[in-house]
């Protein structure tokens, strides 16, 4: 996982101030000037800030902000195109005209050349390409933000494609990364509308999430757990990998040639019964989410293959969502809850599945929840949409001041996403009337006897335990107060910017002191008479009130550009 670091504890070394005015002039380009002194990241990088143009070009200005924050995001490159497309998946973080912006970003980057490929096979296997397969097609047949694919041949006649990671990608996302957490700081600090959000945990979440994704090894073990979980189902065919061909920044894995879920004209031309692929594609999908646990994050259409037979191909694993058994039963509680009409369990299901950081008004939550469950309860099935449920809830969410945990998004995310493919395919899907069975099934699943008797089993083992431990763990805490080894510790927030200003008045009596300094003694070597002159005037009081001028110039102009007087 990539190594999150303050960018003051780092040196603020040259790739990373670099990278930093980089992302300026581009946030400037497009018109963001406002926050970004309202981060007061001037305090920070001084040097050369000054120089940047801050002027937004006036094509831009005609574009909407969150237009101009997806043309940004796609200009910086591969670790803001994948942190647009996480925060499209967070409304609670971002407002619904934003989400829709930033669902549409694109990996607009050039392929890299077919020597750099030859560069990472040599790095990987000590080989190249064509040392490997039976043929290799040099020209990709696609490129994205953190590789791209080529198709290949092995020596027994078998179609592959390969994933190959561009490269120095690392190195580029890690000093991302850092510049990131520390705007995350900035925001907590200066922002007053992310209070509550944690935008420093929404970028650890990302830093992790992109951790997984760049490393291809963990994507081949991704498509053969999925591979695993519907082995011996033939309405679903899962790509075979090559593991002894594949390493952490090349994939190999079966060529499937297929139709695109989007592309209706050809599935209508090939005679495809679309009502059932669509009736697949979201009963498979609900399957992974509720009865696995585990599930393709990104089910749009573009990686949705279909098959002879209607047969369904997911493809790309790289984002892979992952729910417990606890969290199915209570989304599941939570939804049969919600169409049942059952307010106060309502009420607790959502307090149970999401994360408050302060004080909770339980009636007032209560009161939008019954409000919300009106707007559905009497509605055929054909009249309700799943993804407009889940968005009027995380939108009332929100509003309280709770966050759903990240899984909960990803999982809410693909429900969405396979719905509306689906609905293209055959609008008269009922995503809900199809999820009913994949609900019951966890529900009755927790009254049988063998689960029962695990989870009584589990509970009388943790509390043995605990009485266990419970002698020698008050022991030690004894041990510690007789010796003097406890202590209080107390965390102090909010201080951080306190912290700042005081640094900065007190540089700058520093600079006023040596700056009173200087006058006073170039006025004792001009009286003192001290040779040599100029004029009839000392030279060296003369230099030492010319350095005292500028100094006072320059600290006047420090303090007119933070607009303090």
């Amino acid at each position: 996982m990539f190594s999150i670091r303050k960018l003051g504890a780092i040196g603020r070394t040259y790739r990373h101030l670099s990278r930093y005015h980089r992302i300026l002039r581009v946030l400037f380009k497009y018109g963001f000037d406002d926050l970004i002194e309202r981060l007061h990241i001037d305090q920070y990088l001084e040097s050369g800030l000054q120089m940047i143009n801050r002027k937004p070009r006036s094509q831009v200005q005609r574009l909407s902000r969150p237009e101009r924050l997806r043309m940004a995001m796609e200009e910086l490159g591969p670790t803001f195109v994948k942190l647009g497309q996480l925060l499209s998946t967070r409304p609670d973080f971002i407002p619904p005209d934003y989400l829709t912006e930033l669902a549409k970003l694109q990996d607009n980057v050039p392929a890299f050349s077919y020597q750099e490929v030859v560069d990472i096979f040599a790095e990987e296997f000590g080989k190249t390409p064509e040392d490997v397969f039976a043929h290799f097609d040099q020209q990709p047949l696609a490129a994205a933000s953190i590789g791209q694919v080529h198709r290949a041949r092995l020596e027994d006649g078998t179609e592959v494609v390969l994933k190959v990671q561009r490269p120095k990608i690392e190195n580029t996302i890690a000093v991302d990364l850092e510049i990131l957490a520390h705007i995350a700081s900035l925001m907590e600090e200066h922002l007053e509308e992310v209070q509550g959000h944690r935008p420093t945990a929404i970028v650890h979440e990302f830093a992790r999430s992109l951790s997984r994704e760049i490393d291809f090894s963990i994507e081949l073990t991704n498509i053969q757990r999925f591979a695993r979980q519907f082995d011996g189902n033939e309405e679903i065919h899962v790509p075979l990998v090559y593991p002894q061909l594949s390493s952490e920044r090349i994939l190999v894995l079966e060529y499937v040639d297929g139709i695109k879920a989007s592309d209706f004209k050809s599935l209508r031309r090939e005679g495809r019964d679309l009502k059932l692929i669509a009736e697949r594609g979201a009963n498979l999908v609900m399957e992974q989410i509720f009865i696995h646990g585990f599930f393709h994050a990104d089910p749009h259409p573009g990686n949705i293959l279909v098959l002879p037979g209607d047969v369904i191909c997911f493809i790309d694993f790289g984002q892979m969502g992952r729910l417990n058994l606890k969290d199915r039963e209570e989304f599941t509680d939570l939804v049969l809850n919600l169409v049942g009409g059952n307010e106060r369990k309502v009420t607790k299901g959502v307090l149970n599945l999401t994360i408050q950081y302060g004080e909770v008004d339980r009636d007032a939550l209560a009161r939008d929840l019954g409000e919300l469950m009106d707007q559905y309860l009497y509605k055929p099935l054909k009249d309700l949409a799943a993804g407009k449920i889940l968005q009027d809830l995380l939108d009332l969410v929100t509003r309280h001041g709770l966050s759903l945990r990240p899984n909960l998004y990803l999982m809410m995310k693909a429900l969405s996403t396979v719905e509306g493919v689906g609905l293209q395919l055959d609008p008269d899907m009922e995503l809900i009337t199809l999820a009913g069975p994949f609900m019951q099934k966890i529900k009755t699943g927790r009254i049988k006897p063998k689960r029962l008797a695990e989870e009584m089993g589990e509970t009388g083992s943790e509390y043995l335990s605990l009485i266990r431990e419970l002698p020698g763990e008050l022991r030690t805490i004894l041990q510690q107060l007789r010796d003097g080894r406890m202590k209080l510790e107390f965390e102090h927030r909010g201080l951080h910017a306190l912290g700042l200003a005081l640094d900065r008045i007190s540089n700058r009596i520093s600079f006023a002191i040596v700056l009173a300094a200087q006058i006073i003694g170039s006025s004792l070597i001009i009286l003192s008479d001290i040779p040599p002159k100029w004029n009839g005037i000392p030279v060296i009081g003369m230099a030492g009130f010319l350095i005292a001028g500028i100094m006072g110039f320059w600290l006047l102009l420090s303090i007119i550009r933070h607009g303090r007087m």
